[in-house]
């Protein structure tokens, strides 16, 4: 039944909120707006509000080239902070995800791990916002409160009770994210290690130049220390079996799920991006950094 963990429940994802209710509250900035998140925050993090004559000491790259044209006279664009910054939550939904052999299943960990991200947005002031890789299903759209964090929640179940048969990828889905992010924004994505061979190094770059991107893998024991034994398996109806006792099938193994997570976690951090790696069997609230909690 859900929330067994092979498939999550609403009622186990809203109960996470307890895990990030000891977190240090945001810093209060000079003009008194919430939401310093506790890392730093990428670009301006700030939305355009007007534009007025340029004045000597003025930064050149804020010139309003249009204002400037149609008046004939220098404008610079100026800006103020955001009121409420969003936190998009990115959710894989590869067939690989949907698999555990301890505690639960790697898509329960991801609904879980999104769920505690929600709840900590949530806590930090933030609007709330998820999507996947679907070229059908929109975006659940940015919203602030229990009531945002209620629909992330509720579509977070939809997404990992079963695959989706309509999944177009992770790139797809960072696509999606590109066009939805604004400076200062924060992203986490869910991803399964082999789902990210697939993404160009930079995109990466590109997301990560204006916003704060964490990317958290979902990583099961048996990927990552198989015995060396023989190994039933069942996919499709048909049974296989693995001689994990071999070294050609261990090296095989070991190119199949334990290089993605490795080159990810090494070549990732250039490209600006957080990487953290997060066990089936962990505490979901695992991956938040030492800063996110009270000491």
């Amino acid at each position: 039944m859900p929330g067994d963990g092979v498939q999550p429940s609403l009622r186990e994802l809203v109960a996470l909120r307890a895990a990030v209710q000891g977190r240090r509250p945001p810093r209060k900035g000079r003009l008194g707006t919430s939401g310093q998140a506790p890392s730093p925050m990428r670009g301006r993090g700030m939305e355009y509000a007007e534009s007025r004559e340029y004045a000597i000491g003025d930064d050149v790259r804020h010139i309003d080239w249009r204002v400037t044209a149609r008046s004939g006279k220098a404008h610079t664009k100026l800006y103020q902070a955001e009121r409420e910054r969003l936190t998009l939550i990115v959710a894989d939904t590869a067939p690989a995800l949907y698999f555990g052999t301890r505690v639960r299943f790697k898509s329960v960990q991801a609904a879980r791990a999104g769920a505690v991200a929600c709840w900590a947005a949530v806590r930090d002031g933030d609007r709330v916002a998820a999507l996947r890789g679907s070229l059908r299903e929109p975006p659940v759209a940015p919203a602030a409160g229990t009531r945002g964090a209620l629909r992330v929640l509720d579509a977070l179940v939809r997404w990992y009770s079963a695959p989706p048969p309509d999944d177009a990828g992770l790139d797809i889905a960072l696509e999606h994210a590109r066009r939805l992010l604004k400076p200062g924004s924060r992203l986490l994505v869910l991803a399964d290690p082999a789902s990210m061979a697939a993404i160009p190094p930079a995109r990466w770059s590109a997301l990560s130049m204006h916003s704060q991107v964490r990317v958290l893998l979902l990583s099961d024991p048996l990927e990552r220390d198989p015995p060396q034994a023989r190994l039933p398996f069942h996919s499709g109806g048909h049974r296989l079996e693995l001689d994990l006792a071999s070294a050609r099938q261990r090296q095989a193994w070991r190119r199949a799920f334990g290089l993605p997570l490795d080159e990810a976690r090494t070549q990732l951090p250039a490209r600006g991006v957080t990487v953290d790696v997060l066990s089936s069997e962990a505490p979901s609230d695992a991956w938040l950094s030492l800063r996110e909690r009270v000491a």
